[in-house]
């Protein structure tokens, strides 16, 4: 095995960090709808895609900044969220069901996705693109760093509003005891679907950032699922930070592995790490 020299391995740690930042933020969404919530919800990468893909159509067709689709993604995801989280509470689906109601419509959306766009790789062509700035003697690519001050901010954000305001507090209440937090007067429907829109919103600011930085595919989503998971079970279900860290992990081993190895050992580290996990603490689930 012919060991990389110590600027290509440092190149790649900081790939790994900016990628596993990005699973972290794919992450965050479904660990907050799963902790608190209690609903697995696989449609959250589905939204992911096709949030990259409206950014794409956005930026492409109308000519806005990507970052600007944000302001029209966002939202609107808030409301689609609410809407499927409303669906869900409607028929009472458990977790168990919840997570085959939310693959179908992921299944949907990848359908809807592959329709309209097409199966074709679709890359989008921004001016963030070609720019790079040196660190040294590393390279650091513009879309790979703001996915990553934009991942590290929202984590911030959410993990500092969960545990530090009124409504945070009242929503890991109403997780924790929802009888107890009603007596008190937490309205736990209308904090439910606040934190599902939020969720939503948070896998429309991961769809964008998948714009930037990677080539779209309508399948591709499925890669992204196991390693997110992975992010999410070995972060710690309900965490706002918890993803974030356990990505960027998982994203500088990979990125390890693969300059020391090949990169078909790559899917292997997330998935040895979380088995790691449960072995060490099965309780972590």
């Amino acid at each position: 095995m012919n060991l990389p020299s110590p600027t290509l391995l440092a190149q790649a740690i900081l790939s790994g960090i900016f990628v596993g930042a990005l699973y972290g933020l794919l992450g965050l969404g479904l660990s907050l709808s799963w902790g608190l919530l209690r609903q697995i919800n696989l449609s959250h990468f589905a939204l992911a895609f096709l949030g990259a893909y409206l950014s794409y159509q956005l930026a492409t067709v109308g000519g806005v900044d990507p970052l600007v689709t944000l302001l029209v993604i966002a939202p609107l995801f808030f409301v689609l969220g609410a809407a499927i989280h409303g669906l869900l509470s409607r028929f009472a689906v458990t977790p168990l069901n919840s997570l085959l109601v939310t693959f179908g419509l992921t299944v949907i959306i990848e359908s809807v996705i592959q329709w309209y766009w097409t199966a074709d790789y679709r890359r989008l062509a921004s001016r963030y693109a070609d720019i790079t700035f040196r660190a040294g003697p590393l390279f650091v690519p513009l879309p790979e760093l703001m996915t990553f001050l934009l991942s590290v901010s929202l984590c911030v954000a959410v993990w500092a509003t969960l545990r530090y305001t009124d409504l945070g507090k009242a929503i890991r209440a109403a997780a924790e005891d929802a009888p107890i937090a009603a007596a008190f007067g937490v309205n736990q429907r209308t904090l439910a679907a606040l934190l599902s829109g939020v969720c939503a919103a948070l896998a429309g600011a991961a769809g964008v950032c998948l714009a930037l930085t990677y080539t779209l595919t309508p399948s591709q989503l499925y890669a992204w699922i196991g390693v997110v998971f992975a992010a999410v079970m070995i972060g710690g279900l309900g965490s706002a930070l918890g993803p974030l860290f356990a990505g960027i992990v998982i994203g500088v081993s990979e990125a390890i592995t693969m300059a020391l190895t090949a990169p078909s050992w790559a899917p292997l580290v997330s998935f040895s790490l979380l088995i790691v996990v449960l072995l060490v603490r099965p309780g972590r689930a």
